[in-house]
């Protein structure tokens, strides 16, 4: 049976390949990104899945997103509050106060308006599987990336809590918590750490995978094929658990 599957920050990266995966399987995809050109690159290629620019900090704009697809849907089965930014790099005493602003509202404010919405629709439908995507940062933290290691730490807090609301209901809530996952978006934050700290971007790539068991890199298939075993049969008592897909992060200060 054809789930409805919608994914916040599925341009690109980890959730464009989790949409992708998700059609491949015959299911409904609905994606929303705030990068205009990465969503028209995405619907080039994917012309099947739903896809609209939104900003998930927008409430206005995030209610008529969803009510959009409310209204065809009738609802959601899967719901992966993607939508995340890495935010600045650098000590708390060099920080200004809009960047973290800036980082925490993405990242949490953008999972509370989509989940807000998951859990009224699909407390109704008694079942649904809701999927917030943390990090290894927000389990372990990280040095000099402050407002995004407490935003994913509140990420996992967020999922703890709606698993508790939302279990009685018949709804599932996990969280997965990628490492450093092979794409543009780590190009980028490898950049802005190597500014940051002085290290070269090499070296600190290095770091990523020596500070893990199996010395690796994950790919956005690794976390997709995370995402689609939650929402299968084989993973219907699994919720309340933050996931790590990272070769068992040993430590985070690259």
């Amino acid at each position: 049976m054809s789930r409805r599957v919608v994914i916040t920050g599925g341009a690109s990266g980890i959730g464009a390949r989790m949409a992708e995966r998700f059609a491949e399987s015959g299911d409904r995809v609905a994606i929303c990104d705030a990068d205009a050109a990465a969503v028209a690159r995405f619907s080039n290629v994917n012309p099947g899945i739903r896809a609209a620019v939104t900003d998930v900090r927008d409430e206005a704009a995030m209610d008529a997103f969803l009510a959009g697809i409310e209204a065809q849907w009738g609802g959601a089965d899967v719901v992966c509050a993607n939508a995340g930014t890495g935010g600045p790099a650098g000590r708390i005493e060099t920080l200004a106060l809009q960047d973290w602003r800036d980082c925490i509202s993405v990242n949490l404010d953008g999972a509370y308006l989509v989940c807000r919405w998951a859990a009224r629709v699909m407390r109704g439908q008694g079942a649904g599987l809701i999927v917030l995507t943390s990090s290894t940062s927000g389990q372990w933290g990280h040095p000099n990336r402050s407002p995004y290691a407490a935003a994913k730490w509140g990420i996992i807090g967020l999922m703890k809590t709606l698993a508790m609301e939302l279990g009685p209901a018949g709804v599932r809530v996990n969280a997965i918590c990628p490492g450093a996952v092979e794409g543009e978006r780590m190009e980028r934050m490898l950049a802005n750490q190597a500014a940051a700290s002085g290290k070269d971007a090499e070296t600190i790539r290095r770091d990523y995978a020596v500070g893990t068991s199996m010395k690796t890199w994950v790919t956005a298939d690794d976390v997709a094929d995370t995402v689609l075993w939650l929402a299968s049969p084989a993973a219907g008592k699994i919720s309340g658990q933050a996931i790590a897909i990272d070769g068992h992060t040993e430590t985070n200060s690259a």
